[in-house]
């Protein structure tokens, strides 16, 4: 069996921590069994592992999650990317061709499909290895798993079983019913309803044939230049509730949807993340800060108070669902992103009467990871090495690099950087344009920017080349 996991989403409920770069999957804010700080889809990724499941696996996403993904993952994590985003269908569909002509995976092996931000425990993914077997016996169109009810959902779809069920470690599905009102939820639960959780198995061949019946390829490269033409819809729509021959298996065990501020902070083990103080009389109050500066809360309880460089949100917890509707007129870029190097924070960002902008960032670059060798047309920039030690590279010559050093880069001039320790810097970026799309990326990797540039002698220092004096 082979697994496609589905990471996509602004994450709009969880502003201000999540936004378009950083989705609330990877959100650091759980915390494992040694007590370290993980995400979402560390979490799943881990129990992945653990049920031998993490090598079958792709994970379909958008080009805007790459970095921040391989960033929390690894470099060894495989991507299937969207070439625009559209919606879980076309995610699948284009996972489904990637799988079939680039890994040429037999059209009878069953694909399992879950989301990379599930919050369950590992028995889950025991009743996920399942599905094959289930598929395979059944010779069903699709297999589910269902959760066991605990209270009458009005926020959950509903798998409504045939009426009439055998004695099967499998039930047959009659139909699908979205978010029922309480008093119909009731009624769902005592027929033995499920809460659809999004996970669902097919054969490969199914899938594929899905998109051959609407006259698009199942060739990986062919569908990614037709992808805009795939509609925008949900799996659950286009395929699930469409197929005559469904069944489903039953998960009676922890599952949650970590959506909201509320739900998110019921599985948050400290109520203090970050630099700040709760009052003894804040009761079930949350503060999760992200900024350098103190937070205090007093007398206020059931709240959550979350603050990142992006903004603060103070909201009652029931009614924090709310502040998707109101941020949707925020047009913002983000203001922290992780990447597949490390990190970066912007500090600061000015707009001139005489149409320049300068923009200042603090980037932080891990062991042994690398900026890309690159070149802007837009912007000049000014680097001050804050803490560490590593490699710049400046128009092919290579030079050390310690705290105090200040990287003057003209516009057009080909640099990067490599981290010998965990290396800090301040980036101040001076431009008429000032977007992260002004880049021309000349080589990824180190061993590409060493075998193209020499490195200065040691009596050349990079300051010495670029005229500054230090200290």
């Amino acid at each position: 069996m082979r697994l496609i996991l589905l990471s996509g989403g602004s994450g709009k409920r969880l502003w201000p921590l999540s936004n378009d770069a950083r989705s609330k999957q990877f959100l650091q804010v759980l915390e494992n069994e040694d007590g370290e700080r993980e995400s979402m889809v560390q979490r799943v990724w881990g129990q992945l592992k653990a049920v031998g499941l993490a090598d079958s696996a792709v994970v379909a996403t958008s080009k805007s999650q790459i970095d921040m993904m391989k960033n929390q993952l690894g470099d060894s994590v495989k991507l299937v990317v969207e070439p625009v985003r559209r919606d879980t269908y076309p995610a699948i569909a284009l996972a489904a061709a990637y799988l079939s002509s680039v890994e040429h995976i037999n059209l009878n092996e069953v694909i399992a499909v879950l989301s990379v931000d599930s919050f369950v425990d590992d028995r889950f993914f025991l009743r996920v290895k399942e599905l094959e077997d289930v598929l395979i016996t059944t010779d069903a169109d699709l297999a589910l798993v269902g959760v066991t009810p605990t209270y009458p959902s009005e926020k959950y779809g509903y798998i409504v079983p045939e009426l009439s069920q055998g004695d099967y470690p499998f039930m047959k599905v009659s139909h699908f019913q979205e978010k029922p009102k309480e008093a119909q939820a009731r009624e769902l639960i005592a027929q033995k309803a499920l809460w659809n959780c999004g996970v669902f198995a097919f054969k490969l061949g199914y899938i594929l044939s899905k998109l051959e019946e609407i006259g698009l390829p199942t060739d990986y490269l062919k569908l990614i230049n037709k992808y805009a033409s795939l509609p925008k819809i949900s799996f659950d729509y286009e395929v699930v509730e469409k197929a005559k021959n469904v069944v489903a298996i039953r998960y009676a065990g922890e599952w949650k949807d970590l959506g909201t501020w509320n739900t998110l902070t019921e599985e948050i083990a400290t109520p203090l993340i970050g630099n700040g103080v709760l009052s003894r009389d804040c009761v079930g109050s949350h503060l999760i800060n992200e900024l350098d500066i103190p937070i205090i809360i007093i007398g206020l309880s059931n709240v959550v108070v979350a603050a990142s460089p992006d903004g603060i949100l103070v909201t009652d917890k029931q009614a924090s669902p709310r502040v998707k509707d109101l941020v949707i007129g925020f047009e913002q870029r983000p203001m922290f992103e992780e990447r597949r190097w490390g990190w970066y924070r912007v500090l600061d960002h000015m707009k001139y009467d005489n149409g320049q902008e300068v923009l200042t960032k603090r980037i932080g670059v891990s062991v042994g990871k690398n900026l890309s060798y690159q070149l802007h047309y837009q912007r000049s920039e000014v680097w001050t090495i804050m803490n560490g030690k590593g490699e710049f590279a400046l128009d092919d010559v290579i030079y050390e690099v310690k705290p105090g050093d200040v990287l003057h880069i003209p516009v057009g001039a080909k640099h990067g950087v490599r981290a010998r320790t965990d290396l800090e810097f301040i980036e101040v970026q001076a431009g008429s344009d000032l977007v992260e799309g002004d880049i021309v990326r000349i080589f990824m990797t180190w061993d590409d920017v060493e075998k193209c540039c020499r490195k200065a002698g040691e009596e050349v220092s990079v300051v010495d080349k670029l005229g500054l004096k230090i200290g």
